[in-house]
């Protein structure tokens, strides 16, 4: 009797023993895959990680790996798996948060949650210097930004010619995700500028006699022109009333413009004569494009100009920034000799 109750306990001990063993390899299984999934394993080695367009799973673990992105590359690996991430790669620019479960990570990468770019540019000169900062910015690279803004075909959609495309680009603060293609980005800065565009803004434009691409060519002389904003509109009424007159706007920025050397500080004679459609000592009218990109202030110095009499102006001899205005060649000649002056003591001599 004393044996099987002998018995009785030992099979009890062993049931038990069996229970804690498999309760407690569950708590490791539990404990493993808690820490696969939900365990901290993103570290603050770099701030961002860029996802080209058309990178594979493959390329994207190589680079994670490589910058060292994961505590526990295994870890990454088996629950981008388990996750099916592989099969669903996302371009984009992903913020990396140091202590990120491999969860947190893969589900952000797998639904494309990226975080948006912020671009401001303004008064960028020349469209390969805008191209440039944009590749800076965003994916695509300068030189497919540079084919559209200089393809004529592409361009008629919206409008414009490779001459006057740039007046296009409102300078203001957008955000684009960081894998925006060329395209979609043109697309986006035409909206914006038709939003610019009101109906308001277009009958000031046709009341001076100037399409709204006009508009804005003519606000890049005055931007050019102008150091301080609150004299815009100043420059602005002066050139309206030389091109109501007839008169070339002899703005020697695009004097300047045309030469290509923008370290040229005093506008000379023999700059005058340089051969180009932008230079408006020899031609008439408007240049066929802008000649820096206009700012929004400037457009709307052009459509609420001042009305005054001035056709003349020159830089204050002070050197303050600001022109002294005249209503006759006499008055003009009086200013400039002021002004040329005030550069031959500083010794400025280009």
């Amino acid at each position: 009797m004393a044996q099987t109750t002998s018995s009785g306990g030992t099979f009890r001990k062993f049931i038990i023993a069996l229970v804690l063993i498999v309760v407690l390899a569950l708590g490791i299984t539990g404990v493993v895959y808690y820490l696969r999934y939900f365990g901290p394993n993103v570290t603050d080695n770099k701030e961002y990680l860029y996802i080209h367009t058309g990178a594979n799973f493959q390329e994207v673990y190589d680079t994670i790996r490589k910058d060292g992105m994961v505590k526990d590359t295994t870890t990454f690996l088996w629950a981008a798996h388990n996750m099916k991430y592989t099969n669903r790669v996302k371009p984009g620019k992903y913020r990396l948060k140091p202590g990120m479960s491999n969860r947190k990570f893969i589900n952000m990468l797998a639904a494309g949650n990226q975080e948006p770019v912020k671009l401001s540019f303004h008064n960028l000169r020349l469209k390969t210097q805008f191209a440039g900062f944009l590749a800076k910015n965003i994916e695509p690279d300068s030189a497919s930004i540079i084919h559209l803004l200089d393809s004529t075909s592409y361009l008629q959609q919206y409008g414009f010619t490779p001459e006057n495309v740039y007046v296009m680009f409102m300078p203001n603060s957008y955000q684009f995700y960081w894998n925006t293609t060329p395209e979609k980005f043109f697309t986006r800065m035409n909206s914006e500028y038709e939003k610019f565009w009101t109906p308001e803004r277009k009958q000031k434009a046709a009341a001076i006699n100037l399409s709204p691409i006009q508009v804005s060519i003519l606000a890049s002389i005055v931007d050019a022109e102008a150091l301080h904003d609150d004299e815009m509109p100043k420059i602005a009424g002066l050139y309206l009333n030389r091109l109501k007159k007839g008169m070339h706007l002899q703005a020697d920025p695009t004097v300047i413009f045309a030469t290509g050397d923008f370290t040229i500080h005093r506008v000379l004679n023999k700059y005058l004569s340089t051969p180009s459609p932008y230079n408006t000592y020899l031609n008439a009218g408007l240049p066929p494009g802008p000649i820096m990109m206009p700012s929004v202030n400037a457009v709307k110095a052009v459509l609420n100009h001042e009305n005054h009499d001035y056709i003349y102006m020159c830089a204050k001899e002070d050197f303050s920034g600001y022109h002294n205005f005249a209503t006759n060649e006499a008055e003009h000649k009086a200013n400039a000799r002021r002004f040329q002056q005030a550069l031959d003591a500083r010794n400025i001599k280009h």
